[in-house]
């Protein structure tokens, strides 16, 4: 079992960058799959980006491609989300979520693919 806790939330202006970081708990971390999915009020959680057991492949919505980079670090437990040129759009609470990976070269865009979900760091991006 795996605990995440999310952090590095915030308000920024659009057009900034935060980045969002995920502790894991744990001596496993390098057997999960990780994604980053977030979820805004009154709509349903969506996917945001995810990265493979290793970190060799990543995917990103297209929504945020070109603006977001994922990536982790296995010595750390850690797998971070830089966001840069924010919107107003990308406002949402932001949910860090991990899954067994049999396959070092996955990622897993699906929201029920997860087992473990961090408690979520809230994103405000004003215009």
């Amino acid at each position: 079992q795996v605990q995440l806790v999310e952090s590095g939330g915030g308000l920024v202006q659009a057009g900034g960058s935060l980045r969002l970081s995920c502790a894991a708990s744990g001596r496993t971390f390098s057997s999960y799959v990780m994604g980053w999915f977030r979820q805004a009020p009154g709509k349903e959680r969506e996917f945001v980006s995810g990265i493979s057991r290793t970190g060799s492949t990543t995917s990103y919505a297209d929504s945020v491609k070109g603006r977001f980079t994922i990536s982790r670090d296995n010595a750390k437990n850690t797998v971070y989300l830089q966001m840069n040129s924010l919107k107003p759009e990308d406002t949402a609470v932001y949910y860090c979520a991990a899954t067994i990976g049999w396959l070092t070269t996955i990622v897993v865009r699906t929201s029920t693919d997860y087992n473990y979900w961090g408690q979520g760091t809230q994103v405000t991006v004003s215009s």
